[in-house]
């Protein structure tokens, strides 16, 4: 005995093999019980039993939870990327043209030398 089924597939990532609607569990008159975690439905020879185990379940419910918080996360942040006006940078400025901020010193990493590995602090800079 075959059956045909129409179904959509959906361009984004799931945890789920596949998800039955109300219209293909009376079209292969299946009957879901979420309490056990079966669905019976009749075959050709015999009742067929699709079910799973309580631990599995639950995995997926997690993995669905993580996956729907990351798609906010990411929804958020095109939201708020597409907020900030976007800097062009000025094309006659290089990194070879870096100019230090006024008042600096000239702090080395080693407190005893005089040469050696250094860097520039402003001299504006709160003492915290």
């Amino acid at each position: 005995m075959r059956e045909i089924i129409t179904f959509d597939v959906v361009g984004f990532p799931g945890t789920y093999h596949t998800i039955l609607g109300r219209p293909c569990y009376a079209k292969f008159m299946a009957i879901p019980n979420y309490t056990y975690l079966k669905l019976k439905m009749s075959g050709p020879n015999d009742i067929i039993t699709v079910s799973t185990t309580s631990q599995h379940n639950y995995q997926c419910n997690i993995e669905c939870i993580e996956q729907a918080e990351a798609i906010v996360k990411m929804v958020s942040l095109i939201t708020s990327l597409g907020d900030v006006d976007q800097d062009v940078p000025d094309p006659k400025r290089h990194a070879e043209s870096f100019e230090p901020a006024e008042d600096t010193k000239l702090i080395f990493l080693d407190p005893e030398a005089t040469k050696g590995k250094a860097l520039r602090i402003s001299l504006n800079l709160d003492p915290k």
